[in-house]
């Protein structure tokens, strides 16, 4: 093989290599799947081998992602960051409190990190998120209590709540100070390009 030939064969190798990785099968279970020799996804994998496009198209199709995401070498994930004051303020209390979306995720699996801050008796409602929803909460500072489809659960500083958020459930400080908590929402399967509203957090 020539020089872009070889570059191009160890591309294909590692992103197919990533794909299979990235969906828990073993070489075995790759080549019975595309219908190719175990050896021949080793070879393809170690960028040895200058497999034809039939053997490509089965081993893409195996995978299912195109034959274009196969000649693309793998790019590496972006590192976003957020610095401190930069999140997106989607609630605001009635008492000061805030609703601060710090960092998240792209879909089909959306993971938010949430930054909230209760006033003295602010109350956050929340509709039922999408099916499979899962939040996890801690408290940094004072009291919070939760209520999660009418059980009601309170927070001191430092405890930790994972419940799930598809249903009704809302957060609310009970006391005279200012309470944290920092939530994280996991949400599967949400479609391409959907952003929550304020009220979905």
């Amino acid at each position: 093989m020539d020089e872009s030939t070889t570059t191009l064969a160890l591309a294909i190798g590692a992103r197919v290599k990533q794909e299979r990785q990235s969906r828990g099968w073993t070489l075995d279970q790759l080549a019975e799947s595309a219908g190719v020799s175990r050896r021949m996804v080793v070879n393809v994998e170690q960028g040895a081998a200058n497999p034809s496009v039939g053997t490509l198209l089965r081993i893409s199709d195996a995978l299912g992602v195109g034959l274009p995401a196969l000649v693309e070498p793998p790019r590496p994930k972006p590192v976003k960051v957020t610095r401190s004051g930069e999140g997106a303020a989607l609630w605001i209390g009635e008492s000061g409190g805030r609703g601060v979306l710090v960092a998240g995720t792209e879909s089909p699996d959306v993971v938010e990190l949430w930054d909230w801050t209760l006033g003295a008796r602010d109350r956050h409602v929340s509709e039922a998120h999408t099916s499979g929803t899962k939040e996890l909460l801690q408290v940094q500072q004072g009291t919070v209590t939760v209520e999660i489809a009418g059980q009601s659960v309170s927070l001191d500083a430092g405890d930790a709540l994972t419940f799930p958020g598809d249903v009704a459930h809302s957060y609310a400080n009970p006391g005279t100070e200012p309470a944290r908590f920092s939530l994280a929402v996991f949400e599967p399967g949400v479609a391409t390009g959907h952003r929550p509203e304020a009220s979905d957090a």
